[in-house]
Protein backbone atom coordinates (compact mmCIF):
# COMPACT_ATOMS: atom_id res chain seq x y z
CA UNK A 1 0.00 0.00 0.00
CA UNK A 2 1.45 3.31 -1.14
CA UNK A 3 1.84 5.99 1.44
CA UNK A 4 1.56 9.63 1.71
CA UNK A 5 -1.21 12.20 2.03
CA UNK A 6 -4.05 11.03 -0.37
CA UNK A 7 -6.62 14.22 -1.89
CA UNK A 8 -9.59 14.45 -3.27
CA UNK A 9 -8.04 14.57 -6.69
CA UNK A 10 -6.17 11.51 -6.39
CA UNK A 11 -9.65 9.74 -5.04
CA UNK A 12 -10.91 10.49 -8.33
CA UNK A 13 -12.37 14.57 -8.17
CA UNK A 14 -10.61 17.47 -9.12
CA UNK A 15 -12.16 20.26 -7.68
CA UNK A 16 -10.14 22.69 -10.05
CA UNK A 17 -11.42 21.17 -12.92
CA UNK A 18 -15.06 21.81 -11.69
CA UNK A 19 -14.05 25.33 -10.97
CA UNK A 20 -12.72 26.00 -14.04
CA UNK A 21 -16.16 24.01 -15.19
CA UNK A 22 -18.13 27.00 -13.39
CA UNK A 23 -16.00 29.59 -14.87
CA UNK A 24 -16.66 28.74 -18.57
CA UNK A 25 -20.64 28.69 -17.78
CA UNK A 26 -21.04 31.68 -15.74
CA UNK A 27 -21.90 33.78 -19.08
CA UNK A 28 -23.52 31.31 -20.64
CA UNK A 29 -25.98 31.50 -17.62
CA UNK A 30 -26.39 35.15 -17.47
CA UNK A 31 -27.31 35.48 -21.03
CA UNK A 32 -30.46 34.06 -20.08
CA UNK A 33 -30.95 36.18 -17.20
CA UNK A 34 -34.53 38.63 -17.55
CA UNK A 35 -36.32 41.21 -15.40
CA UNK A 36 -37.33 38.36 -13.21
CA UNK A 37 -34.06 36.61 -12.21
CA UNK A 38 -32.51 37.95 -8.99
CA UNK A 39 -29.92 35.67 -7.98
CA UNK A 40 -26.37 35.62 -9.52
CA UNK A 41 -24.03 32.14 -9.88
CA UNK A 42 -23.48 30.67 -7.29
CA UNK A 43 -25.85 31.34 -4.68
CA UNK A 44 -26.68 28.29 -2.78
CA UNK A 45 -31.04 28.60 -4.83
CA UNK A 46 -32.06 30.54 -7.48
CA UNK A 47 -34.11 33.58 -7.28
CA UNK A 48 -37.14 34.36 -9.67
CA UNK A 49 -39.49 36.99 -9.16
CA UNK A 50 -43.36 35.74 -10.53
CA UNK A 51 -43.97 38.70 -13.70
CA UNK A 52 -46.84 40.62 -12.87
CA UNK A 53 -50.01 41.32 -14.80
CA UNK A 54 -51.09 37.73 -13.83
CA UNK A 55 -54.80 37.92 -11.62
CA UNK A 56 -54.33 33.97 -10.40
CA UNK A 57 -51.02 32.87 -11.24
CA UNK A 58 -50.54 29.07 -11.30
CA UNK A 59 -47.15 27.31 -11.18
CA UNK A 60 -46.63 24.16 -13.41
CA UNK A 61 -43.70 22.16 -13.22
CA UNK A 62 -41.84 19.22 -14.91
CA UNK A 63 -38.66 17.07 -14.44
CA UNK A 64 -37.61 14.56 -17.06
CA UNK A 65 -33.61 13.56 -18.77
CA UNK A 66 -32.40 12.50 -22.00
CA UNK A 67 -32.06 8.99 -21.60
CA UNK A 68 -30.09 6.67 -23.67
CA UNK A 69 -30.31 9.72 -26.31
CA UNK A 70 -26.65 10.26 -24.53
CA UNK A 71 -25.19 7.29 -25.30
CA UNK A 72 -25.53 8.52 -29.26
CA UNK A 73 -23.73 11.20 -27.97
CA UNK A 74 -20.54 9.96 -26.29
CA UNK A 75 -20.37 7.75 -29.49
CA UNK A 76 -20.71 10.98 -31.60
CA UNK A 77 -18.39 13.46 -29.40
CA UNK A 78 -21.03 15.49 -29.83
CA UNK A 79 -22.70 16.91 -26.49
CA UNK A 80 -24.27 20.86 -27.56
CA UNK A 81 -27.09 19.02 -28.71
CA UNK A 82 -28.60 17.27 -25.36
CA UNK A 83 -29.34 19.78 -23.81
CA UNK A 84 -31.39 21.69 -26.15
CA UNK A 85 -33.33 17.93 -25.95
CA UNK A 86 -33.52 18.17 -22.48
CA UNK A 87 -35.05 21.96 -22.16
CA UNK A 88 -36.92 21.23 -24.99
CA UNK A 89 -38.67 18.35 -23.74
CA UNK A 90 -39.51 20.12 -20.18
CA UNK A 91 -40.74 22.66 -22.22
CA UNK A 92 -43.38 21.24 -24.14
CA UNK A 93 -44.39 19.30 -21.15
CA UNK A 94 -45.40 22.29 -19.17
CA UNK A 95 -46.87 23.90 -22.59
CA UNK A 96 -49.32 21.07 -22.63
CA UNK A 97 -51.11 22.30 -19.60
CA UNK A 98 -50.99 26.04 -20.95
CA UNK A 99 -47.93 27.61 -19.26
CA UNK A 100 -45.23 29.55 -20.67
CA UNK A 101 -41.77 29.08 -19.24
CA UNK A 102 -40.11 30.56 -16.73
CA UNK A 103 -37.06 29.23 -15.76
CA UNK A 104 -34.96 26.16 -15.78
CA UNK A 105 -32.61 24.09 -13.59
CA UNK A 106 -29.92 21.45 -14.71
CA UNK A 107 -28.32 18.35 -13.50
CA UNK A 108 -25.61 16.94 -14.52
CA UNK A 109 -23.60 14.25 -13.39
CA UNK A 110 -20.34 12.76 -15.02
CA UNK A 111 -17.41 9.76 -13.82
CA UNK A 112 -14.56 12.90 -14.58
CA UNK A 113 -15.36 16.92 -15.40
CA UNK A 114 -13.62 16.73 -18.75
CA UNK A 115 -12.41 20.40 -19.53
CA UNK A 116 -14.58 21.74 -22.95
CA UNK A 117 -17.38 18.85 -22.68
CA UNK A 118 -19.43 20.54 -19.48
CA UNK A 119 -19.64 23.94 -21.19
CA UNK A 120 -20.60 22.02 -24.30
CA UNK A 121 -23.23 20.08 -22.42
CA UNK A 122 -24.75 23.88 -20.67
CA UNK A 123 -24.59 25.64 -23.85
CA UNK A 124 -26.91 23.62 -25.71
CA UNK A 125 -28.82 24.73 -22.14
CA UNK A 126 -28.61 28.10 -22.46
CA UNK A 127 -29.30 28.14 -25.70
CA UNK A 128 -32.78 26.25 -25.50
CA UNK A 129 -33.45 28.80 -22.88
CA UNK A 130 -32.82 31.63 -25.00
CA UNK A 131 -35.06 30.34 -27.42
CA UNK A 132 -37.91 29.30 -25.23
CA UNK A 133 -37.67 33.19 -23.37
CA UNK A 134 -36.86 31.24 -20.26
CA UNK A 135 -34.05 31.68 -18.10
CA UNK A 136 -31.11 28.93 -16.84
CA UNK A 137 -31.42 30.05 -13.24
CA UNK A 138 -28.94 27.25 -12.20
CA UNK A 139 -28.01 23.88 -11.65
CA UNK A 140 -25.38 21.34 -10.28
CA UNK A 141 -22.84 19.37 -11.61
CA UNK A 142 -21.25 16.75 -9.69
CA UNK A 143 -18.08 14.19 -10.44
CA UNK A 144 -18.74 11.14 -9.35
CA UNK A 145 -15.81 8.59 -10.54
CA UNK A 146 -17.10 5.54 -8.77
CA UNK A 147 -20.82 5.71 -10.04
CA UNK A 148 -20.10 7.03 -14.31
CA UNK A 149 -17.61 5.49 -16.30
CA UNK A 150 -15.24 7.81 -17.93
CA UNK A 151 -16.45 9.85 -20.95
CA UNK A 152 -20.03 9.31 -19.48
CA UNK A 153 -22.27 11.62 -18.06
CA UNK A 154 -26.55 12.04 -16.98
CA UNK A 155 -27.93 15.11 -17.69
CA UNK A 156 -31.60 15.99 -15.94
CA UNK A 157 -33.45 19.23 -15.96
CA UNK A 158 -36.36 20.79 -14.27
CA UNK A 159 -38.79 23.59 -15.66
CA UNK A 160 -41.05 25.82 -14.09
CA UNK A 161 -43.77 27.81 -15.83
CA UNK A 162 -46.82 29.58 -14.98
CA UNK A 163 -50.16 30.01 -16.37
CA UNK A 164 -53.20 31.92 -15.59
CA UNK A 165 -56.13 29.54 -13.12
CA UNK A 166 -58.49 29.96 -15.71
CA UNK A 167 -56.50 29.41 -18.43
CA UNK A 168 -55.32 26.47 -17.44
CA UNK A 169 -55.53 23.35 -20.51
CA UNK A 170 -56.69 20.47 -18.29
CA UNK A 171 -58.88 18.68 -20.91
CA UNK A 172 -62.02 18.61 -19.25
CA UNK A 173 -63.93 20.23 -22.02
CA UNK A 174 -63.16 17.72 -24.45
CA UNK A 175 -66.09 15.73 -26.00
CA UNK A 176 -66.74 13.14 -28.73
CA UNK A 177 -66.26 14.55 -32.35
CA UNK A 178 -63.60 17.14 -31.40
CA UNK A 179 -60.92 16.88 -34.08
CA UNK A 180 -57.03 15.99 -33.49
CA UNK A 181 -54.31 17.86 -34.79
CA UNK A 182 -50.72 17.20 -35.14
CA UNK A 183 -47.86 18.79 -35.32
CA UNK A 184 -44.48 17.06 -36.95
CA UNK A 185 -41.68 15.81 -34.52
CA UNK A 186 -38.06 16.55 -35.85
CA UNK A 187 -37.44 13.29 -35.09
CA UNK A 188 -36.60 10.35 -32.37
CA UNK A 189 -36.74 12.73 -30.11
CA UNK A 190 -35.33 11.85 -26.71
CA UNK A 191 -37.56 8.32 -26.74
CA UNK A 192 -37.18 4.93 -27.86
CA UNK A 193 -33.19 5.13 -28.38
CA UNK A 194 -32.40 1.65 -26.32
CA UNK A 195 -34.30 0.24 -29.25
CA UNK A 196 -32.98 2.99 -32.21
CA UNK A 197 -29.27 1.75 -30.73
CA UNK A 198 -29.90 -1.77 -31.14
CA UNK A 199 -31.60 -1.52 -34.80
CA UNK A 200 -28.98 1.15 -35.68
CA UNK A 201 -25.09 -0.25 -34.01
CA UNK A 202 -25.88 -3.67 -33.85
CA UNK A 203 -28.29 -5.01 -36.03
CA UNK A 204 -27.38 -2.82 -39.05
CA UNK A 205 -23.79 -2.16 -38.71
CA UNK A 206 -23.40 1.09 -38.50
CA UNK A 207 -21.05 3.53 -37.11
CA UNK A 208 -22.27 7.43 -35.80
CA UNK A 209 -20.12 8.72 -38.77
CA UNK A 210 -21.68 6.44 -41.32
CA UNK A 211 -24.25 7.93 -43.88
CA UNK A 212 -27.54 7.29 -42.60
CA UNK A 213 -29.73 5.37 -45.23
CA UNK A 214 -32.14 7.70 -47.35
CA UNK A 215 -30.80 11.07 -45.79
CA UNK A 216 -28.03 13.29 -46.58
CA UNK A 217 -26.55 13.54 -42.95
CA UNK A 218 -24.59 10.76 -40.93
CA UNK A 219 -25.80 8.21 -38.39
CA UNK A 220 -25.48 10.67 -35.40
CA UNK A 221 -26.53 13.87 -36.93
CA UNK A 222 -30.03 11.91 -38.00
CA UNK A 223 -30.33 10.31 -34.21
CA UNK A 224 -29.65 13.55 -32.31
CA UNK A 225 -31.51 15.95 -34.05
CA UNK A 226 -32.86 18.36 -31.77
CA UNK A 227 -36.09 17.37 -29.89
CA UNK A 228 -38.24 20.12 -30.82
CA UNK A 229 -40.13 22.44 -29.15
CA UNK A 230 -43.30 23.83 -29.57
CA UNK A 231 -43.69 26.79 -27.80
CA UNK A 232 -43.97 29.25 -31.01
CA UNK A 233 -46.46 27.33 -32.62
CA UNK A 234 -48.34 26.82 -29.90
CA UNK A 235 -47.77 30.25 -27.99
CA UNK A 236 -50.36 32.13 -30.44
CA UNK A 237 -53.78 29.89 -29.10
CA UNK A 238 -53.13 29.95 -25.40
CA UNK A 239 -54.91 32.67 -24.63
CA UNK A 240 -58.27 32.27 -27.04
CA UNK A 241 -59.64 29.35 -24.83
CA UNK A 242 -59.62 27.27 -28.07
CA UNK A 243 -57.45 24.54 -27.33
CA UNK A 244 -59.21 22.18 -25.38
CA UNK A 245 -56.42 19.94 -24.57
CA UNK A 246 -52.88 18.52 -26.09
CA UNK A 247 -50.38 15.72 -25.90
CA UNK A 248 -47.06 16.04 -25.91
CA UNK A 249 -45.97 12.80 -27.69
CA UNK A 250 -43.04 11.02 -25.91
CA UNK A 251 -42.35 7.65 -24.51
CA UNK A 252 -45.32 5.38 -25.44
CA UNK A 253 -46.10 7.17 -28.79
CA UNK A 254 -49.35 8.22 -29.38
CA UNK A 255 -51.39 5.63 -27.85
CA UNK A 256 -49.14 6.17 -24.65
CA UNK A 257 -49.53 9.78 -24.55
CA UNK A 258 -52.84 10.86 -25.91
CA UNK A 259 -55.26 9.15 -23.48
CA UNK A 260 -53.59 11.57 -20.94
CA UNK A 261 -55.16 14.15 -22.32
CA UNK A 262 -58.66 12.76 -22.75
CA UNK A 263 -61.47 12.65 -19.83
CA UNK A 264 -62.72 9.36 -18.40
CA UNK A 265 -64.85 7.65 -21.44
CA UNK A 266 -63.73 9.17 -24.09
CA UNK A 267 -60.85 7.95 -26.99
CA UNK A 268 -59.55 8.58 -30.12
CA UNK A 269 -59.48 7.79 -33.77
CA UNK A 270 -55.90 8.31 -35.71
CA UNK A 271 -55.72 7.96 -39.77
CA UNK A 272 -52.36 6.75 -40.08
CA UNK A 273 -53.05 7.54 -43.82
CA UNK A 274 -53.30 11.68 -42.75
CA UNK A 275 -49.39 11.85 -42.40
CA UNK A 276 -46.25 10.46 -44.67
CA UNK A 277 -44.12 8.25 -41.91
CA UNK A 278 -40.82 9.88 -42.01
CA UNK A 279 -37.54 8.33 -43.49
CA UNK A 280 -35.97 7.46 -39.83
CA UNK A 281 -38.78 5.20 -38.75
CA UNK A 282 -39.00 3.50 -41.86
CA UNK A 283 -34.98 2.75 -41.69
CA UNK A 284 -35.46 1.95 -38.11
CA UNK A 285 -38.49 -0.83 -38.82
CA UNK A 286 -36.93 -2.23 -41.59
CA UNK A 287 -33.30 -2.53 -40.35
CA UNK A 288 -34.62 -4.36 -37.51
CA UNK A 289 -37.17 -6.47 -38.60
CA UNK A 290 -39.40 -4.08 -36.14
CA UNK A 291 -43.22 -4.53 -36.43
CA UNK A 292 -45.34 -1.59 -37.46
CA UNK A 293 -47.14 -2.05 -34.42
CA UNK A 294 -43.94 -1.96 -31.69
CA UNK A 295 -42.82 0.72 -33.54
CA UNK A 296 -45.85 2.96 -33.06
CA UNK A 297 -45.79 2.26 -28.84
CA UNK A 298 -42.20 2.98 -29.17
CA UNK A 299 -41.68 6.10 -31.42
CA UNK A 300 -43.43 9.16 -32.23
CA UNK A 301 -43.56 7.97 -35.47
CA UNK A 302 -43.46 11.90 -37.12
CA UNK A 303 -46.28 13.05 -34.47
CA UNK A 304 -44.13 15.43 -31.72
CA UNK A 305 -47.90 17.23 -30.56
CA UNK A 306 -51.37 16.67 -30.80
CA UNK A 307 -53.98 19.57 -29.80
CA UNK A 308 -57.73 18.77 -29.67
CA UNK A 309 -60.44 21.61 -31.00
CA UNK A 310 -63.74 21.57 -31.68
CA UNK A 311 -65.08 21.06 -35.30
CA UNK A 312 -66.04 24.76 -35.46
CA UNK A 313 -62.60 25.50 -34.58
CA UNK A 314 -60.53 23.06 -35.89
CA UNK A 315 -59.52 24.62 -39.50
CA UNK A 316 -58.78 27.93 -38.40
CA UNK A 317 -56.35 26.87 -35.28
CA UNK A 318 -54.48 24.74 -38.32
CA UNK A 319 -54.45 28.33 -40.45
CA UNK A 320 -52.34 29.47 -37.18
CA UNK A 321 -50.35 26.66 -36.54
CA UNK A 322 -49.04 27.14 -40.00
CA UNK A 323 -47.23 24.47 -42.49
CA UNK A 324 -46.77 20.96 -41.07
CA UNK A 325 -49.59 20.66 -39.58
CA UNK A 326 -52.34 18.58 -40.33
CA UNK A 327 -55.87 16.85 -39.22
CA UNK A 328 -54.94 13.88 -37.34
CA UNK A 329 -58.54 12.17 -36.52
CA UNK A 330 -60.84 12.81 -33.96
CA UNK A 331 -62.39 12.05 -30.34
CA UNK A 332 -64.75 9.15 -29.76
CA UNK A 333 -66.57 7.84 -27.52
CA UNK A 334 -64.54 4.60 -26.80
CA UNK A 335 -61.95 4.48 -24.32
CA UNK A 336 -58.46 3.89 -25.69
CA UNK A 337 -56.99 4.95 -29.48
CA UNK A 338 -57.65 3.56 -32.55
CA UNK A 339 -55.35 3.38 -34.94
CA UNK A 340 -56.67 3.67 -38.80
CA UNK A 341 -55.02 1.70 -41.84
CA UNK A 342 -52.27 0.76 -39.54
Amino acid sequence: MSSGDLTYRAAGVDLDAAERAKRAIGPMLDATRDANTLSELGAFGGLYALPPGVDAPVLVASADGVGTKLKVAFAAGLHDTVGQDLVNHCVNDVLVQGARPLFFLDYLATGKIEDGVVPEIVSGVARACRENGCALLGGETAEMPDFYARGEYDLAGFVVGMAERDRLIDGTRVEPGDRLLALPASGLHTNGFTLARRVVFERMGLQPDDPFPGEGATVADVLLRVHRSYLSAVAPLLDGGRVKAMAHVTGGGIEGNLPRALPAGTGARIDCRSWPIPNVFQVLAEGGGVKKREMFRVFNMGVGMILVASPDDANDLLAVLGEGAWALGQVTSTPGVELEAL
